[in-house]
């Protein structure tokens, strides 16, 4: 009954279209994206073939809705055929999740009964336009996890032995097939990967789903061109830097005939004004890269260029490239493209450190590691607002192992700035090169080939890293490197993510973690492993607990105190508990006797910990050359590992690493007591002002100094060291600000302690891979002690709140004052969708307005001080009425005011 409810509610017109989701290879000609009106059935339930399925009127009474792009599970959560997977432990009662706990699941065979052992249907009815009567016709599939058969009205146009891979682009001429004016269906059979396929792992971040996200994952489009199919436009830039007044252009596309006999035609192109062409001819069913040089075209020689720059550093200046071939002087194909002037180059320095260039220049790489979602799910809106997460941040880069973004998610990263570092990922099929049989060796070369052809057109994508945790072996190496050179790849690639060496020299960059709970002194003190020289690919300084509100919605109400197996079960499967975090939570901060307790406590701990290694690296450049925090984000609600959480809601690590990443930034080094200020533009700050203060508990000010500076381009200064004090409570307060000319641009706030914090190295040990057990990685020894923060007199702040509509932005500022002589410390904002009565702070409001960006938050008021905190986020999130702002802190009691419009 619930099924046939659903046929009936997901049925709607036959004629699918979508206006964002373009081809992945650049492709501008008429096109239908197939994405409504889809049904998925197992094929231990379908007794009928290919040719029968695929053909218009065939029966789907007992089938499953779909939209596509899906996997086969999330399309049968979302027909509530199986619980939210994402709570508790609803994941495990899913059939076919029998798997060891903490298992990569990619690399087993799926369990007998699984429903996800068979392969599965995909099958829709569309109508084509009559228009595209006369035309060439192409059958794309942006990405098919793993394999597929395909029927197009009763003819088979792909089989599994040649449609194969997850990250291949697939595309057929279905022509003699197709039924313009009339209605067609599409009927696709797709099997799940086995444990030896070059699929996907979620590795140890989150446990994989029982069908290993088979399916149809990715768009689906028919193309309609003439005879000559254009695809893969790009534009390579090389510069004279340091001037940077000179670009010269190199134009790439790749044609096809698809006629039978040989064709002659035009390649025409325009960047900007600039216009270009050049005749080609094609053999039958021949494919051709077609290059326009710099050499044989002077006008792609450009004076007074207008460059692209990741932010903050400079302007996201983005050209268009307009291409069209044309047969006979009618338009065959055309594409419409974005293209950014800039070039990136890489280098080892004098220490074997791996040191970008943009334009030039030398920039500290700072980002974190990008996931899927748990089920593949995205959509362009969450896309953007990861990506916004990511800006507000002050990140300049996002590493992407093995899971690599459509078009729509590049084409933003390129207007704001972002770079991206994709690569094939670790720990399953794809490093187990002794494996591989030659279908994996295709496999492997040809989705290299499709996946940089897409990619290279983007100024955001400034890496290939073709290996991850490891290197492949000389022969795979040959195969990718000949690939990349072929394919006219623009940016430096590397062998691994990790400090190995190949035929090609060392990667420079290293791996060596750490991954769980490290003293805030860690990263300045270790000079051996993870501490802040080089290039760290992927590190952090472990769980980053969400916000209450997050618990309640993750955990059920009987799982929320103590921690319990549940907790663990979202840890990861690195850690698996959150023994040595919490263990560091209790000796710092005290114990904690309710899940609301222990959440704020962890905010902070968070905080300190995450500012501490991003500050490290910032005081380091360019001894330090790039840092890549593991990661941003998670692929379901999770306990470690994150900038914000799955409910897109930033805690204590979102805040701590936005404070220590702004562009000019003033900071305390907790190895010398010394005060820097990093500056990470290309641009020198004359006459600014650093005031340095130093608080006892009760804010009896114990020192204060203040140092004028000039602070050079792209610098980290050491400004003062803080003395010996005498006198100091066990937890004291240094509190720093940088001006100029009475302007705050930089505020920073620590938190300390008299009792010394020492790490045990000697327990640091590698395993047999030259990687490190984070179960013994630079335990701490003896902890700092702020149990007294308990002890802060409790501040009521004296609040107000305003909100401004601007049309789909609105903004919420809310002013503080704390009119009393104790510090208020960890305070916290939210904004709330609408008014609500006061609640207690043990049962706070769960209406937070996500995503939301904040000016600040867990941040301090000091006696006498006020501030203004801004929130901005979608008018639409805020709902008819005005909405609410909550506040509460360490000390601060908590309540909910309404805001005035």
């Amino acid at each position: 009954m619930l099924r046939s409810l659903l046929v009936c509610l997901t049925v709607i017109s036959a004629v699918a279209l979508a206006a964002f989701a373009a081809p992945s290879d650049g492709s501008a000609s008429p096109n239908v994206t197939l994405r409504q009106n889809w049904f998925i059935a197992s094929s231990a339930d379908v007794r009928d073939g290919g040719a029968a399925i695929s053909l218009p009127g065939y029966t789907t009474r007992d089938w499953y809705p779909a939209t596509v792009p899906t996997t086969v599970l999330s399309a049968l959560v979302n027909d509530q055929v199986y619980p939210d997977p994402y709570t508790g432990m609803n994941l495990r009662s899913i059939p076919g999740t029998t798997y060891p706990l903490f298992e990569d699941f990619s690399n087993l065979m799926m369990p007998p009964g699984s429903p996800f052992r068979h392969a599965w249907w995909y099958r829709t009815e569309f109508t084509l336009p009559a228009e595209f009567s006369g035309k060439t016709l192409w059958l794309a599939f942006d990405g098919i996890n793993y394999r597929a058969n395909v029927w197009l009205n009763g003819v088979q146009v792909a089989s599994s032995d040649k449609l194969a891979g997850m990250w291949r682009l697939f595309e057929f001429n279905v022509t003699a097939a197709a039924r313009p004016g009339q209605p067609n269906s599409l009927a696709v059979e797709v099997f799940p990967p086995q444990p030896r396929d070059l699929s996907i792992t979620l590795v140890d971040w989150a446990p994989m789903p029982p069908d290993k996200e088979m399916g149809i994952w990715r768009d689906v489009h028919i193309i309609a061109t003439g005879p000559l199919r254009l695809r893969y436009p790009a534009v390579i830039s090389k510069l004279n830097s340091p001037a940077n007044d000179q670009a010269l252009l190199t134009v790439r596309a790749e044609l096809t005939n698809a006629a039978d006999h040989p064709i002659a035609g035009v390649l025409k192109g325009t960047v900007d004004n600039i216009q270009f062409e050049q005749p080609v001819r094609l053999a039958a069913k021949e494919t051709q890269v077609v290059h326009f040089t710099p050499q044989a075209f002077p006008q792609l020689k450009l004076s007074s260029p207008r460059l692209w720059w990741p932010a903050p550093v400079g302007p996201q200046s983005l050209y268009a490239l307009d291409l069209q071939a044309e047969v006979d002087g009618q338009v065959s194909d055309s594409s419409h493209t974005r293209f950014g002037i800039r070039e990136v180059t890489s280098k080892l320095d004098q220490q074997g450190h791996r040191l970008f260039q943009i334009n030039g220049k030398n920039i500290l790489i700072r980002g974190a590691g990008y996931s899927f979602d748990l089920l593949l799910r995205s959509t362009p809106e969450k896309q953007r607002e990861q990506l916004e997460y990511v800006r507000d941040l002050h990140f300049n880069a996002v590493r992407m192992e093995g899971k690599l973004e459509d078009e729509h998610f590049f084409d933003l990263a390129d207007e704001m700035g972002i770079l991206m570092m994709p690569g094939w990922c670790c720990c399953d099929q794809w490093e187990n090169w002794p494996k591989w049989d030659t279908e994996d060796e295709h496999i492997a070369a040809e989705s290299l080939r499709d996946q940089v052809r897409r990619l290279e057109r983007h100024p955001s994508v400034f890496v290939w890293l073709y290996g991850s945790d490891f290197a492949p072996p000389p022969k795979m190496e040959k195969m990718y490197l000949h690939i990349l050179e072929e394919s006219d790849w623009p940016n430096p690639a590397i062998a691994s993510a990790g400090g190995r060496t190949t035929t090609v020299g060392p990667t420079g960059v290293k791996m060596t973690g750490p991954y769980e709970y490290v003293a805030p002194s860690f990263w300045y003190l270790d000079h051996r492993h993870g501490g802040a020289f080089g290039f760290n690919t992927e590190t952090s300084p472990g769980p980053a607990i969400p916000p209450i509100e997050s618990l309640r919605r993750m955990l059920p109400a009987d799982h929320l105190w103590p921690i319990d197996s549940v907790w663990d079960y979202h840890a990861g499967g690195m850690s698996r508990t959150l023994n040595v975090f919490t263990d560091a939570l209790n000796h710092r901060y005290g114990p904690s006797h309710s899940v609301e307790e222990y959440a704020r406590k962890a905010q902070m701990q968070a905080y300190e910990a995450h500012r501490a290694m991003m500050e490290a690296y910032g005081r380091n450049k360019y001894t330090s050359t790039g840092i890549i925090q593991w990661m941003l984000n998670n692929a379901w609600p999770s306990m470690i590992w994150h900038m914000y959480d799955w409910y897109l809601r930033p805690g204590g690590s979102y805040f701590g690493v936005k404070e220590a990443c702004e562009p000019l930034h003033v900071q305390y080094s907790y190895d010398d007591r010394s005060i820097a200020v990093v500056n990470s533009y290309y641009q020198g700050f004359p006459r600014l002002r650093v005031t340095a203060k130093v608080y006892n508990l009760d804010m009896t000010e114990k020192f204060s100094r203040q140092t004028d500076l000039d602070v050079a381009p792209d610098s980290s200064t050491r400004v003062l060291t803080l003395p010996e004090i005498s006198g100091l409570t066990t937890t004291y307060f240094v509190s720093l600000t940088l001006e100029s000319a009475g302007e705050v641009k930089s505020r920073n706030f620590y938190w300390l302690s008299t009792k010394p914090e020492t790490i045990d190295w000697g327990r640091e040990q590698e395993d047999t891979t030259g990687q490190y057990d984070i179960s013994t990685w630079a335990p701490t020894n003896t902890f700092a002690d702020y149990t007294a923060l308990d002890r802060l007199p409790q501040v009521d702040l004296q609040v107000s709140a305003r909100t401004l509509v601007q049309g789909a932005e609105s903004s919420t500022t809310v002013t503080l004052h704390n009119a009393q002589r104790s510090l208020a410390f960890g305070i916290r904002l939210k904004v709330n969708r609408t008014v609500s009565q006061r609640v207690s702070a043990e049962a706070p409001s769960d209406t937070e307005i996500l995503p939301v960006l904040w000016q600040d938050n867990y941040f301090e008021l000091l006696p006498g001080e006020s501030r203004q905190i801004t929130a901005t986020y979608r008018t639409s999130d805020a709902g008819a009425a005005a909405p609410t702002v909550e506040v509460d802190g360490w000390n601060v009691p908590h309540q909910v005011l309404p805001v005035v419009r």
